[in-house]
């Protein structure tokens, strides 16, 4: 049976995301083994809360260096904090670091703008991307974060919305993609987005 692994570390928001695949009729497994991730045609990593405390479950359940090896062989998406985990580091409490796999940091959000950012807001498309297939430029997503990536390489930045400056949206780099924003709670537009991730497994 092929199938997703949504990642289970004690800190995700799990069963929305699982919810989602449910209703698309896309086959998914929370799950925290390594084996099973291992061999899940693709791996979702949600995340919510804050970003040191998210990587530390990470590592503490051991599953650093299975998402890495996964990141080079299958598709990965991270999900809110689970795409901030993607990049090099963040700035968020106190310098932690990513998993590395898209250089760059993750900083407060520059705005004036009041923080969270929570609701919806529209994505400007950056880059052609297999995850924004069929999706219209200016869709509307929906937002909770006060956090955003800063990829080092522009070419990294799949969408941005605007909240008083640029934000980064989505993330991609071969077969890593992460959304800031969550497609689990974001209409038709974000089960798109879902179905074009598990069109690549």
């Amino acid at each position: 049976m092929k199938y997703a692994a949504i990642v289970d570390y004690g800190a995700g928001n799990l069963m929305s995301v699982r919810n989602a695949l449910d209703y698309l009729g896309l086959q998914s497994m929370v799950t925290g083994d390594k084996d099973e991730i291992g061999r899940a045609a693709g791996v979702i990593l949600p995340g919510v809360g804050a970003f040191p405390a998210g990587m530390a479950a990470l590592r503490k359940s051991g599953l650093v260096p299975v998402l890495q090896r996964a990141a080079a062989e299958k598709p990965l998406l991270g999900i809110c904090l689970g795409m901030q985990f993607l990049l090099t580091e963040s700035e968020e409490i106190a310098p932690a670091p990513g998993l590395g796999l898209i250089p760059g940091r993750v900083r407060r959000i520059q705005t004036a703008l009041k923080l969270p950012q929570i609701g919806w807001n529209s994505l400007s498309v950056r880059k052609k991307d297999p995850l924004l297939a069929g999706v219209p430029d200016g869709s509307y997503v929906y937002f909770v974060h006060s956090f955003a990536a800063e990829p080092e390489e522009k070419e990294d930045v799949a969408a941005v919305c605007d909240y008083g400056g640029e934000v980064t949206a989505m993330v991609s780099r071969g077969t890593v993609f992460g959304c800031q924003f969550h497609p689990e709670k974001s209409g038709e537009t974000g089960l798109a987005i879902l179905r074009n991730f598990q069109n690549l497994l």
